[in-house]
């Protein structure tokens, strides 16, 4: 069995919004559980040309000096109220738009996480994942733990911890993931594997067939596949339940995690689909806008 690999890196994207400190106060606990670096990472979006946008004014070079430089300033506050903390936080600041900026950062730093808010500062209401968490999470290079704008300093040793599983590789890199690099994980912590099923609705012009049967053979197929894969998390000495359940999946992930009083979610952001994910619209992305607690994605380049 190789030995996991450490975290030494963790980057925290902020736009200095409420629900990116939050995200900083999740990044901090885990990076000095790990002994870690903290790299505070923030995006100033580049100067609009009037080549480029013809439309808007042009805004004279000394305004985005004085943006820059209270950015700077304001990074180093927040990273120093982090040193006197404890943590080994460093930052960085760089132009450009804010999702491939972060992207290109976690690659720079060798990030082994990347902590981001899912609202920012435009505010949106949590119906939209933003866009810039959408992407990093779609294209990071390592695993990424989303911070819902509801949690707000209430970062807390982590007890319960959902897995979403649809049997594929992915869910056990995510297992592997969130036991690896959330740090701050509780001696009692236990772990719900959920699955998921849907049986799909046939059209037909002759008779409706039953579907009572295969709902049940669904069901019972659930069960087995899910206590398979809870043995070698029992063997290791976690606490495992499982459970199953019809429905559309994004929905009852978050269903579940709000009933089990869930810390984390852990996921995968591939699955059995195999799917590219030049799409937006996984069940991982689904489930992002609406879950109560910090979701966890691994993807598997990741």
């Amino acid at each position: 069995m190789s030995t996991p690999k450490p975290v030494d890196t963790i980057l925290a994207a902020t736009d200095f919004s409420e629900n990116a400190l939050s995200a900083l106060d999740w990044a901090e606990e885990i990076a000095r559980s790990h002994d870690a670096r903290l790299v505070l990472f923030h995006a100033l979006p580049p100067p609009i040309t009037a080549a480029a946008a013809p439309e808007f004014v042009v805004i004279p070079p000394e305004i985005y000096e004085t943006q820059e430089q209270r950015a700077r300033e304001h990074l180093e506050e927040l990273a120093e109220k982090r040193r006197a903390a404890g943590a080994k936080a460093e930052t960085r600041l760089s132009l450009g738009p804010s999702g491939q900026a972060i992207l290109d950062a976690a690659q720079k730093e060798g990030a082994d996480l990347v902590v981001v808010g899912t609202r920012g500062l435009t505010g949106l209401k949590r119906v939209f994942l933003g866009s810039v968490a959408a992407r990093v999470i779609r294209d990071a290079p390592c695993p990424v733990l989303a911070i819902p704008a509801e949690e707000k300093g209430v970062h807390r040793p982590i007890r319960r911890l959902l897995v979403p599983t649809d049997f594929s590789d992915d869910a056990q890199r995510a297992v592997d993931a969130a036991l690896r690099v959330l740090g701050a994980v509780s001696a009692e912590m236990k772990i719900t594997l959920l699955h998921v099923w849907r049986v799909p609705i046939i059209f037909s012009p002759w008779a409706t067939f039953p579907m009572d049967s295969f709902e049940r053979g669904a069901a019972e197929d659930a069960r087995r596949r899910l206590e398979e894969a809870a043995g070698p998390l029992r063997a290791q000495g976690y606490e495992v339940e499982t459970r199953e359940c019809q429905g559309e999946p994004a929905d009852e992930i978050d269903r579940t995690a709000a009933a089990i009083g869930a810390d984390v979610v852990a996921m995968g952001t591939h699955g059995r689909s195999g799917m590219s994910r030049v799409f937006l619209g996984s069940v991982a992305e689904r489930t992002l806008p609406a879950a109560p607690c910090p979701v966890l994605t691994v993807h598997p380049e990741g």
